[in-house]
């Protein structure tokens, strides 16, 4: 599977910005395109209707940071989608694509992990969004279907994507599924843009593609974001409803990394966390640590 285009990503931007979104008449003709023509969106940019139908053709080779600064203007794109534009423009026309070593989780990540003790929910996530290390109560919270001890071989990490939409307890226990399924697909996108060499990310994401029509349909809407701050509403299976917010912390050491640490929304919440914590503590040995890989990744 290729990752997506730079033309590709221009088209389903710009099928989304009507004549009237940026002050243009329509005088009542039918058009034959959900959004704004080439030519209009040209104009608008200041640049040639043929430069820019070559750049969305993939024919126009690099664009400016001008040219996409204002077609960024035009098309009404966000600063995570202007960022991905540039990311996009970058990028050679036939990629070769690299499998990256296994990801070992900087130990700085894990010391944050270690300071949060076993209270707080908190999962580290790698580029991909692989689970490198995780709290007992993060694993209690978010995947007690899954062995704790997994995230320290890189064989057997869970992939948060792939449980997303190819796990059915992991689907179930979501209730707001179709919306996290939304900002999964976005994100992914996002890093796409950034590490379009990846094979390991290319594969995953073709995966998903074929295996799951809700990603697929997903990813052909073209969306992207970042996620940094958010809402998981939860039908847990062991305590039942569960409201948290999740925030996501960066290591500059280590910015693929992701630290996601959850707290309640209400004080529901924060009974039914503490008793997963106490349910947790109960099932392990007094000694027992975050999950982490104690050995070097193999290649």
């Amino acid at each position: 599977m290729e990752l997506e285009s730079l033309g590709a990503f221009l088209k389903t931007r710009r099928d989304r910005v009507t004549p009237a979104d940026v002050g243009l008449r329509a005088y009542g003709t039918a058009r034959r395109v959900p959004g704004l023509r080439r030519e209009e969106l040209a104009q608008l940019a200041g640049v040639s209707a043929g430069y820019y139908t070559r750049l969305e053709q993939g024919q126009a080779g690099t664009a400016s940071r001008q040219v996409l600064d204002a077609l960024a203007r035009v098309l009404r794109l966000d600063a995570v989608e202007t960022a991905h534009l540039h990311n996009l423009a970058r990028q050679p026309a036939a990629p070769r694509l690299v499998r990256p070593r296994p990801e070992a989780p900087h130990p700085r990540v894990l010391a944050l992990l270690a300071s949060l003790g076993e209270t707080t929910p908190a999962v580290v996530l790698g580029r991909r969004g692989d689970v490198l290390a995780w709290n007992h109560a993060g694993h209690a919270l978010v995947a007690e279907h899954v062995d704790f001890d997994a995230p320290g071989d890189p064989s057997t990490r869970p992939s948060v994507p792939r449980m997303f939409f190819l796990d059915s307890h992991t689907r179930d226990l979501y209730r707001n599924w179709a919306e996290l399924a939304r900002i999964h697909v976005a994100y992914l996108r996002l890093t796409a843009g950034r590490y379009p060499t990846d094979a390991r990310l290319v594969e995953l994401i073709g995966e998903l593609a074929i295996r799951s029509g809700d990603f697929a349909t997903l990813w052909a809407q073209g969306d992207v974001a970042d996620c940094t701050v958010g809402r998981m509403r939860l039908r847990h299976p062991t305590v039942g409803g569960i409201d948290v917010d999740y925030q996501v912390w960066l290591q500059p050491d280590s910015p693929d990394h992701r630290l996601e640490v959850y707290t309640p929304n209400d004080s529901a919440s924060a009974d039914a966390l503490r008793l997963l914590a106490r349910q947790a503590a109960a099932r392990r040995e007094p000694e027992a640590a975050p999950a982490v890989s104690s050995r070097r990744p193999a290649s």
